[in-house]
């Protein structure tokens, strides 16, 4: 049962937290790649409801099984370039951030890919997530009701 419902948060919240989607989604980051980064940051904050909304999303993009059903496991696969690699990887340094720093060579595989603007856009896209999956686990969104926006 959801202790607070989406409709519950206070409005200004939610205005300020989709101005930092909207900015993200108006950066150059590849929408697909965000949503691949999505789906590996909610699996790690065990958030099902993120869980069943980027796998959702990611599927619209026209991402294939294989790829989503892998991703939690992605280091263990072929079936990711290495610029998703390079993301994955910081992405779950980022998450877990409170284990272990990020390392300079975690950092430094970004640059390979990545301007700096777009790390600091990636960075904060990471983090957004990480805010959302933390309030959806603590108000307790219903998990499988999500439905892609056309």
């Amino acid at each position: 049962m959801e202790r607070i419902t989406f409709s519950q948060i206070p409005t200004g919240m939610v205005e300020k937290l989709m101005a930092i989607e909207n900015y993200i989604k108006e950066s150059t980051l590849d929408l697909q790649l965000l949503e691949l980064m999505r789906l590996r940051v909610a699996q790690i904050n065990k958030c099902a409801y993120c869980i069943d909304m980027h796998y959702k999303e990611l599927k619209h993009t026209g991402e294939n099984e294989l790829r989503m059903s892998t991703v939690s496991v992605w280091n263990e696969t072929l079936f990711f370039t290495d610029k998703e690699k390079a993301v994955l990887q910081f992405t779950e340094s980022l998450t877990e951030i409170s284990k272990k720093d990020i390392s300079n060579e975690i950092f430094e595989s970004l640059t390979t890919f990545f301007n700096t603007e777009e790390i600091c856009n990636l960075t904060l896209a990471i983090s957004q997530l990480n805010t959302w999956t933390r309030l959806v686990r603590t108000f307790k969104f219903t998990a499988g009701n999500y439905e892609i926006k056309k």
